[in-house]
C-alpha cells in the first residue's frame, strides 16, 4: 500500500479531537486584574474562551479591556451589550475583611452586584451562566465541626454581612438570569496582596525576618491553592447549575501553628510570633472548615493542592 495512502486511513482512523470547552465562546471576568482574575483569565483562555474583563479607572487596558465602575449603570449596559457575554465571572468586589470604608464596601459589594445582574437581564445576548463569588466569611463562627451549605448564615463582619446581602439580592434576578454562587474559603497563591495572612507569612520568610507581628493565633482555616478555585469556577460555568450555592474549599482544615512550622521547615529557619492587639480584630471567626460534597457532586472531583506545595511555589516565585 502507498505510504501516503496508509497514513491517511490512520487519520482518519483517528477518533476527532473534541472541540474545547469554551470554543466559540465569550466569557466575561469583572474584576480582571485582582488576584482571582488572573489565575479564572488563564483557565478561562486554556479552556478556548475568548476572555474579556473589566478593570476600575486608572488600571492598566488593552484589547478586550473595559474600564468599567460598578456603579455607573450606563456605562455597564454599554459594555454588556458590546461583550455579549456567554459566560460571566464576577469578582469585582472590595475583599479584604478589615476593609475601613463601610459604606464603599456595600455600596460595591451589593449594589454594584445590583448593576451588573440589571445590565445583564436587561441586554440582547443572554449568557449561559453567571458566577457570582461570595465567601465562607458568611457562616461567621459556626457551631458545627465542617460547614456544608445547609448551614445557616451567621455573619460577624461588615464584609460578611456585604456578602450575604448580595446573595439575597441576586436571589431576585434568579428568575431572569442562570446565576450560580460560589462560597470561596480561604485560598491563596502567588501574586495576592499581603494584607492577607498567608502572604504575609511568605513574605516574612522569603526576607529572612526574625519576627513577625500577627493577630489572633487561634485561628484555623480551611485554604486552597487559586488555581485549584479558578479551575473549580470554570466547570461550574460549564455545568451552569443555575440558582444554587455552592462552598468552594479543600476540607483540610489548617491551624496559624501549623502554618508556621510548615514555612519554617519549607525557609529553614524558625521565626518569632508576637501577637500585635492591633492585628486582631473584633468578632474574629475563629475557625472555617468547609465541607465541598456539593460542588463535587456538580463538577466533579478536583484533586486540591497540598498547601505544603503552594507555600512552596509562593516562597519560591
Amino acid at each position: 500500500m502507498n505510504r501516503l495512502v496508509s497514513e491517511d486511513l490512520v487519520r482518519m482512523m483517528e477518533p476527532l479531537s473534541e472541540p474545547r470547552e469554551g470554543e466559540g465562546k465569550r466569557a466575561l471576568i469583572t474584576g480582571l486584574r485582582g488576584f482571582t482574575g488572573y489565575y479564572v483569565a488563564r483557565e478561562l483562555t486554556a479552556a478556548g474562551y475568548h476572555v474579556h474583563g473589566t478593570v476600575l479607572p486608572g488600571d492598566e487596558t488593552g484589547p478586550d479591556i473595559f474600564t468599567v465602575d460598578l456603579n455607573d449603570r450606563a456605562a455597564l449596559a454599554a459594555m454588556i451589550e458590546q461583550v455579549r457575554p456567554d459566560v460571566v465571572v464576577h469578582l469585582a468586589a472590595i475583599a479584604f475583611v478589615a476593609h475601613n470604608d463601610a459604606e464603599q464596601m456595600y455600596r460595591v459589594n451589593v449594589v454594584g452586584t445590583r448593576n451588573l445582574l440589571e445590565a445583564l437581564a436587561n441586554g440582547s445576548h443572554k449568557p449561559s451562566s453567571v458566577l457570582l463569588a461570595s465567601s465562607a466569611n458568611i457562616y461567621g463562627n459556626a457551631t458545627v465541626p465542617v460547614i456544608d451549605e445547609c448551614v445557616p448564615p451567621a455573619p460577624a463582619n461588615d464584609y460578611a454581612v456585604s456578602k450575604l446581602a448580595m446573595e439575597y439580592m441576586a436571589r431576585l434576578w434568579m428568575d431572569k438570569l442562570p446565576i450560580v454562587i460560589a462560597r470561596p474559603f480561604n485560598y491563596t497563591g502567588v501574586g495576592q496582596s499581603e494584607n492577607f495572612l498567608l502572604p504575609k507569612i511568605v513574605s516574612h520568610f522569603r526576607k529572612g525576618a526574625r519576627r513577625i507581628e500577627l493577630g489572633n493565633l487561634a485561628v484555623a482555616r480551611d485554604f486552597s491553592d487559586v488555581r485549584t478555585v479558578a479551575k473549580s469556577y470554570r466547570r461550574l460555568l460549564a455545568a451552569a447549575p443555575g440558582g444554587e450555592v455552592f462552598n468552594v474549599c479543600s476540607g483540610r482544615l489548617h491551624s496559624l501553628e501549623s502554618l508556621i512550622d510548615t514555612m519554617s521547615d519549607i525557609a529553614g529557619y524558625r521565626i518569632e510570633v508576637h501577637v500585635n492587639p492591633a492585628f486582631v480584630r473584633a468578632n474574629e471567626v475563629l475557625t472555617l472548615s468547609g465541607s465541598n460534597a456539593k460542588l463535587t457532586d456538580a463538577i466533579g472531583a478536583i484533586e486540591p493542592t497540598p498547601l505544603v506545595d503552594t507555600l512552596r511555589w509562593m516562597y519560591r516565585a
